[in-house]
């Protein structure tokens, strides 16, 4: 079980989020990926999973926002423009799939959160392998990306625990 029982009452806030946050695979980026959110400070286990996925998103969104720009540069290589044309329609779908992820969440669907979690994954490996060449543009956003969703997948997996 991720949370450790220390209590009948439910944690919450700091200490839930210090407890949650240090059993997932990167535990620094996990409390400041949380705490990036007001919220955080009263916040449950569903509220954490929640705001993991938004902060992911919003990485997400960068991530297209620079594609796009990207696109744009008639300097780049035809092959790389293709690439990156090939990117941009994956991360759109991994934002899709982080919107459904959510929903799961919210409807305790679960398994169906993983699953998202884990085409979101999928679509940012395949945006990755689009890119020709071994030094990608992107890397350093889809690395902290993956570690986002790592944390996500986490996070849900202790809510839909939780619940079972």
């Amino acid at each position: 079980m991720l949370l450790r029982q220390t209590s009948a009452a439910e944690l919450r806030g700091k200490v839930l989020m210090d407890n949650v946050c240090q059993q997932t695979p990167h535990k620094d980026l996990c409390i400041q990926a949380l705490s990036s959110d007001p919220t955080s400070a009263f916040g449950n286990l569903q509220d954490f999973a929640l705001i993991s996925l938004r902060v992911a998103a919003a990485n997400a969104t960068g991530i297209l926002t620079q594609v796009k720009m990207l696109i744009d540069n008639d300097n780049l290589d035809p092959g790389v423009q293709q690439g990156l044309a090939d990117c941009k329609e994956n991360l759109l779908d991994a934002e899709g799939q982080l919107e459904d992820t959510v929903a799961a969440i919210l409807t305790n669907a679960k398994h169906d959160a993983q699953i998202w979690l884990k085409a979101a994954l999928s679509a940012i490996d395949t945006c990755d392998a689009s890119i020709p060449g071994n030094d990608d543009i992107l890397s350093v956003k889809s690395v902290e990306f993956r570690k986002l969703c790592n944390i996500a997948v986490a996070l849900s997996k202790a809510t839909l625990a939780k619940h079972n």
